[in-house]
């Protein structure tokens, strides 16, 4: 790529600095870079002579538009052309080089828009100039108003035979229709990362400038694919010495909201606005970092970061994950949006950036759809360690309730068992063996219990929770008004509130003694006695317990289940263990 102009103009003594993309502007249309389709297309055109009479070139700021017409104007005009491609050394080349040759003539469509300066345009098309072509070129055309471009259209469709057109414009979508019908439409390209990077590698060897490789490729993302904006950000660095002060210093504000720290957040902000970074600045810039994070998790050919700052970009996608950095984009976007309108544009940043790191004050679906995820996560890993436990310890095959028996077959089951043998306390208090448990016998081995130490407290708490609810109703209505005062040995005593209530106590001893051995897994004794506590206090109190009906009074007909005056707690006994059979049935009443 040779140099446009006077290329010793370097800033050196006496002499003018030259900015880096006016010093090295392509003089070849082979030096312009990223648009191979273009190059290919007008140097076959000025080689075999089929060069049209108006062109139209679009595209993006800094991809080659103004310099392709140049050279094109270069070509056309040289005296020693080599296929398609100027000399570069002729009077014409240098002439167009250095901007003083009457054959092409510049015109900026955004500062003269109007119709006379387009009837000016026209009335010198038609006067001679010693080059063999005459090229207008007109930048920004669609800045046009409707009344200069209709003024353009006629020597447009029609110019003289030795005049040719290059319009050029950055939003094509505005150029009348009338006037693209007219041209031949070609579209510039945003340049690539490894041609931006080659380029500016290429520019600070032929400079010498003293920048290393990770200001080139500063240079490159601040180029965002325009060759003009990377060599003004090249320009700058080489300037100040080093790519600090070209762009904010974001790794601490993107490291707080990937540790979800608010407060790091708005420290964050304040110190770079407080060294001169406006918030859109910020917003741009940390845009343009989550942008380089998302390509390299999902493409990291595309993205054009390099060195460490690649790495830490990397380890920051991986911190964020996927869908925040998605949604984080979009909402500093939309931040962006909002900074335009906003009284304080700080403010809409600060709010922002805390919500990203705070993702419980935010509301959005996003925001929620991310904790859902992040506790589906969390759930899938703790089920994952809890799995290894589980097959270890299988659990019991559950029972189907229908296999279970009814109430009638486990009454009959009770009635056929034969009773055991009450077994009076030893010398120590332990009771004595009865004739299943003496040593000649082989009785059936009972299926494995569970055994739970045995105390007052245990006593009194499995009566009221378990056992008193399990018994018989006859046996739960005359037990219920007693209470465990004592443990003696393996023996339990039961306390009365009369002698009244012994002898039909005596009578469920054995259904009760059962319950108590089935709950705790050991055979338990039962000693009845007389609350002589509890009488004396009623005595004082006169009809405490008098109204107590005794039970030596209720006859067996009182707990037949059949009798309508059964007793309502026996009732309710016996509709519950009813639904507790058949799983899923309904009481109806009525």
């Amino acid at each position: 790529m040779a140099t446009d102009g006077a290329p010793a103009r370097d800033g050196g003594a006496g002499e003018p600095y030259v900015s880096l993309y006016r010093r090295f502007r392509p003089s070849r249309l082979s030096e312009i870079r990223g648009q191979p389709h273009v190059v290919q297309a007008l140097r076959g055109a000025v080689a075999e002579g089929r060069v049209a009479h108006a062109y139209l070139f679009c595209g993006p700021r800094g991809t080659g538009k103004t310099s392709a017409a140049r050279v094109l104007a270069k070509a056309l005009n040289c005296a020693h052309p080599q296929d398609g491609e100027p000399c570069g050394v002729c009077d014409s080349c240098l002439a167009i080089a250095q901007g003083t040759s009457l054959d092409v003539r510049e015109l900026d469509a955004a500062s003269n828009n109007g119709v006379d300066a387009m009837r000016d345009l026209v009335s010198h098309a038609a006067l001679a100039t010693p080059g063999e072509w005459k090229l207008y070129i007109v930048d920004e055309v669609h800045m046009l108003s409707t009344a200069a471009a209709n003024a353009l259209l006629k020597t447009l469709e029609e110019p003289p035979a030795h005049v040719v057109f290059v319009l050029a414009t950055t939003d094509p979508q505005k150029v009348p229709e009338t006037v693209r019908s007219r041209t031949q439409h070609y579209e510039f390209r945003l340049l690539g990362a490894d041609t931006l990077s080659e380029l500016v590698t290429w520019v600070r060897d032929q400079a010498r400038l003293d920048l290393n490789d990770e200001a080139l490729a500063l240079a490159v993302r601040r180029g965002r694919g325009s060759a003009r904006d990377a060599l003004s950000a090249l320009d700058q660095m080489a300037s100040a010495g080093s790519a600090e002060g070209v762009r904010p210093e974001l790794v601490g504000l993107v490291d707080a909201i990937c540790g979800e720290d608010p407060a790091g957040v708005l420290v964050s902000v304040a110190s770079l606005i407080e060294a001169g970074w406006s918030p859109q600045q910020l917003a741009a810039e940390l845009v343009d970092d989550l942008r380089q994070a998302f390509l390299l998790s999902l493409a990291p050919e595309l993205a054009s970061a390099g060195g460490d700052e690649r790495s830490r970009l990397a380890a920051q996608a991986e911190r964020m994950g996927l869908a925040r950095l998605v949604r984080s984009m979009e909402s500093i976007g939309l931040a962006q949006v909002d900074m335009r309108e906003a009284p304080d544009a700080r403010v809409v940043l600060e709010v922002t950036l805390v919500r990203l790191a705070k993702s419980e004050l935010d509301s959005a679906p996003e925001a929620l759809a991310e904790r859902v995820a992040r506790l589906e996560r969390a759930l899938s890993s703790r089920d994952a360690l809890a799995r290894p436990r589980a097959e270890e310890s299988p659990t019991p095959p559950a029972v189907d309730p229908r296999t279970r028996p009814t109430i009638g077959a486990l009454r009959r089951q009770r009635a056929e068992r034969p009773a055991p043998e009450h077994r009076p306390p030893d010398q120590d208090g332990a009771p004595s063996p009865t004739a299943s448990e003496r040593p000649e016998a082989s009785p059936p081995a009972a299926p494995a219990r569970r055994r739970v130490a045995l105390d007052r407290d245990s006593l009194v708490e499995a009566w009221g929770d378990h056992v008193l609810r399990g018994l018989p109703a006859r046996a739960k209505v005359v037990y219920s008004s007693g209470r465990f005062t004592g443990l003696e040995g393996s023996n339990a005593v039961f306390a009365l509130p009369n002698a009244g209530y012994l002898g039909r106590c005596e009578e469920m001893r054995q259904v009760v003694e059962e319950a108590l051995a089935e709950h705790f897994g050991t055979l338990v004794g039962l000693r009845l006695v007389v609350d002589e506590a509890a009488d004396a206090e009623a005595q004082p109190r006169g009809a405490g317990r008098a109204s107590e009906p005794d039970p030596s009074d209720l006859g067996d007909d009182d707990f037949d289940p059949d009798d309508p005056g059964e007793p309502m707690e026996a009732q309710s006994l016996a509709q519950s263990r009813i639904l507790e059979a058949f799983p899923g049935a309904e009481e109806v009443t009525g």
